[in-house]
């Protein structure tokens, strides 16, 4: 007697296992590589406003221009140059001291900014509006309108601190009034857009979060503290970001307001960049200058981004 899976008698049979089926394969998907003709208007923009340029400035950058058909290949000398300039150094140191000044005032004022902003109701429009108001001003009218504010005869703002502060204030021909003036135009012209973004960080915040910091008896600097500022962590390294490059790009507005005077005050790198390349008009020095400048940002820039995620992670 043979018993399936057991031993009766002395012969082992071992179960019958089912063969499967073996399933018939999927064709293999068809890619549509269509959706990249949408990426070429991109690609042919960038090339003629920023690729175009860009080798155009490093072919500069190597040679001594002297008309449009007479140069002189000179390798790396403007950037040896360029590098050991003192002018530059300075105008770095400032323009980089210029940048930490303006994320330790604008970065705590925005936040504070957006906490008492109203989070509902008709004052959330109003709000909004008012403190988007700079923001949509034009980088040049700006300037313009804070030469004229600062001016201690006709400005609002320079008559009041002269005649009711009684402080000697000219901007025209002191150094620190004039640098004074220009970190004063840029807090009021950017801390709104830190504050708009730190508004958008702390309305996705849930509710249910206010509500149990209150049954808990909370205080309002215990909520900011533990609820929104650990919140607002990924808004405000994006905020520190876009305002530190910004930052270290500043040209438009000290320029109208003191030209980078008085002396060399408020002459930063692109101020210093604009006179040698639109003032003197070396060609190859200003396209060496503009590479390093390029470069120090974008370092910077990445150093920067870098620190500030670890720290969050």
């Amino acid at each position: 007697m043979t018993v399936v899976g057991s031993q009766v008698s002395g012969e082992v049979v071992a179960p019958e296992t089912p063969v499967e089926e073996e399933q018939p394969q999927a064709p293999p998907k068809r890619r549509n590589n269509r959706a990249w003709l949408l990426v070429v208007p991109v690609v042919v923009s960038v090339a003629f406003t920023a690729v175009i340029p860009l080798m155009t400035v490093v072919n500069y950058s190597v040679q001594d221009v002297f008309s449009p058909t007479d140069r002189v290949f000179v390798g790396l000398e403007w950037f040896q140059a360029i590098s050991r300039d003192p002018e530059v150094r300075a105008a770095l140191v400032r323009t980089l001291l210029f940048s930490l000044q303006v994320l330790l005032l604008e970065i705590p004022l925005g936040v504070a900014l957006a906490v008492v902003m109203p989070r509902r109701g008709v004052g959330v429009s109003v709000a909004l509006v008012l403190v988007a108001l700079p923001l949509l001003i034009p980088w040049n009218v700006v300037g313009t309108i804070w030469q004229i504010f600062a001016r201690g005869d006709i400005g609002l703002g320079g008559w009041t601190i002269n005649n009711v502060l009684g402080v000697n204030f000219n901007y025209t021909l002191d150094s620190t009034d004039a640098w004074i003036t220009v970190l004063l135009m840029d807090v009021w012209h950017w801390t709104p857009l830190v504050a708009l973004l730190a508004y958008a960080g702390l309305r996705s915040i849930p509710e249910p979060y206010f509500q149990a910091a209150q049954i808990d008896g909370a205080s309002a600097w215990a909520t900011f503290r533990h609820i929104q500022l650990p919140r607002l962590r990924g808004v405000l390294t994006i905020a520190i970001l876009l305002r530190f490059m910004d930052s270290l790009m500043i040209y438009t507005e000290p320029f109208v307001v003191t030209g980078g005077g008085p002396g060399n005050a408020t002459s930063f790198l692109s101020i210093l960049l604009s006179k040698i390349a639109v003032g003197q008009f070396d060609v190859g020095p200003a396209a060496a200058f503009s590479l390093l400048y390029f470069l120090i940002v974008q370092v910077i820039c990445y150093v920067f981004f870098t620190v500030l995620t670890r720290s969050g992670r």
